[in-house]
């Protein structure tokens, strides 16, 4: 259609033209005229022919293009179809194997039951079978009573059925007695054998981290940046991460000393980042650790998020992820807690399936059992009943507040999986080198001795440095003078002295700087 317009458009102007050129033949010379107009109108409508054919070719690519691209957008929507519907058969298959293994144990367990069915009435029989002969030897004392005693048939009756009331009593009280220890010998033969197999399944990784950190260096000619004019930088870097710095002789590498991990890789993650910057002076080492800061927030997060989706548990409330992952920074006994929380995760649904029990539940509440240890904020509860509560907060399952919070018997058990936590927090706990009661102490001395300085009025931030050997208070300058930093410092001391017990001796140094900041514009 469009193509018959075209020459339609064309003819017309043709028209035109040789009407023109006619009026200019009649002026003129009619014949040359005419014979021009129509070379003219030829090579008019040879062009016309050239581009409506070219139209057309440039219809013809348009038409396959979208041909091409229509059949390749419909090859991926059946590839991802088809995608789907493998994935759909793998599940159905996964949970046919399980529905089948579930079958399995359930005859296992009813053939027990069945054992257990036999005896008891093979103990039924006996009993049947004694209580006969009791009728017998009642007859007989009977005739013996009323024969030797002349007493009547009713005291002789009743002198019987006492005597026979304390026998019957105490063949019960046997029976009963050993049908229970054989119950609890077969109860005690099965728990060891799904505990074994429990701890048999699971592959833990023995990652026991140390106070220090080794920062490695290019060349010994970067130490002296570092250090700076007179040890400013080294001053403004552990003022600002809390972090005690050793440079010594050790060639092409700097010593990160610090008790809490987290602290350690912020001072770690900044010092690469100034060191490949090369501008280290104050100003911009304090900027470098508040991006780092900025940071690991991201990573803590990132390490949480991973956490959840290794172990297959979904829709966890993100102030619970963001826990999980600050526990990668954390340790308890010289354990990291995050690889501690995994592992009893893993246990936990492992034995609850082979419980016949909600393994994702129970593995869910493996992973959370210790949040109450990295909290915001210091409080006096007990981790357990600080993990139970913030696991209420975050609308947790009963079930797995009850498990957090009972798992060291602080709460009494409510549900089936509180002492599967409890069991698997054990099992994780007590591996060999697993963990190192030496170094918790000492990191909760370090923990203690900073939150005695936090007490004070006008304390910003406190840091133990050189093992808890240095207390480093920072003040704010607006509401601590320097005649209160020598008293501050006194006072701390004095409490140290008296509340702590710690080998050998702290120095306590009081920092105050004043700063006046304003903005040229």
């Amino acid at each position: 259609m469009d193509q018959n317009i075209l020459f339609a458009i064309i003819g017309v102007a043709g028209i035109i033209l040789g009407i023109i050129a006619g009026k200019l033949i009649f002026s003129k010379d009619t014949k040359k005229q005419v014979a021009e107009a129509e070379i003219l109108a030829q090579s008019i409508l040879k062009e016309a022919e050239l581009r409506g054919e070219t139209f057309k070719k440039e219809k013809e690519l348009e038409a396959k293009e979208r041909f091409v691209q229509m059949r390749s957008n419909h090859e991926k929507e059946v590839f991802e179809k088809n995608k789907k519907i493998n994935d759909a058969e793998n599940r159905i298959r996964q949970k046919e194997q399980s529905i089948n293994q579930k079958e399995g144990n359930l005859d296992k367990h009813l053939k027990e039951n069945e054992t257990i069915k036999e005896n008891l009435n093979r103990q039924i029989e006996l009993v049947n079978i004694k209580r006969t002969e009791l009728e017998k030897h009642q007859e007989e004392h009977i005739r013996r009573l009323e024969k030797i005693a002349g007493l009547t048939a009713e005291e002789a009756k009743t002198q019987l059925v006492e005597s026979l009331k304390h026998e019957a009593q105490s063949r019960a009280l046997v029976i009963q007695q050993e049908i229970i220890e054989d119950a609890k010998q077969k109860a005690n033969k099965e728990a060891r054998k799904i505990i074994i197999q429990t701890i048999q399944r699971t592959a833990a990784e023995q990652a026991i981290e140390n106070s220090i950190t080794v920062f490695n260096l290019e060349s010994d000619e970067i130490k002296g940046q570092i250090i700076g004019r007179e040890g400013r930088n080294i001053r403004a870097i552990e003022a600002a991460t809390g972090v005690d710095l050793i440079v010594d002789d050790t060639p092409e590498a700097i010593v990160l000393s610090s008790f809490d991990p987290l602290r350690r890789e912020i001072a770690r993650l900044s010092l690469q980042r100034l060191v490949a910057d090369g501008r280290i002076h104050p100003a911009r080492i304090e900027e470098v650790v508040e991006k780092t800061k900025k940071q690991i927030e991201e990573q803590v997060m990132d390490i949480g998020e991973r956490t959840v989706i290794e172990l297959g548990i979904h829709g966890l409330h993100k102030e619970l992820v963001r826990m999980v992952g600050r526990m990668r920074f954390r340790s308890s006994y010289g354990q990291n807690l995050l690889m501690h929380s995994r592992e009893v995760a893993n246990l936990c649904g492992i034995m609850a399936a082979e419980l016949g029990m909600n393994s994702k539940l129970a593995k869910r509440a493996g992973l959370l059992h210790d949040i109450g240890k990295v909290p915001d904020e210091e409080t006096e509860l007990s981790h357990a009943l600080l993990g139970a509560k913030l696991a209420e907060k975050y609308g947790e399952n009963p079930a797995i507040v009850n498990a957090i919070g009972a798992h060291h018997d602080e709460m009494e058990m409510q549900y089936v999986i509180s002492p599967i936590v409890q069991a698997c927090d054990a099992i994780s706990g007590a591996r060999p080198g697993a963990r190192r009661e030496i170094m918790q102490q000492y990191l909760q001395r370090i923990k203690d001795l900073e939150n005695l300085a936090m007490t004070y009025n006008g304390v910003e931030k406190a840091y133990a440095i050189q093992a808890g050997r240095e207390l480093r208070v920072i003040v704010e300058a607006d509401k601590v003078s320097d005649q209160d930093s020598e008293k501050l410092s006194f006072e701390i001391a004095q409490k140290i002295q008296t509340e702590m017990t710690f080998p050998g001796q702290i120095k306590v140094t009081v920092i105050r700087e004043k700063r006046a900041v304003n903005v040229a514009r």
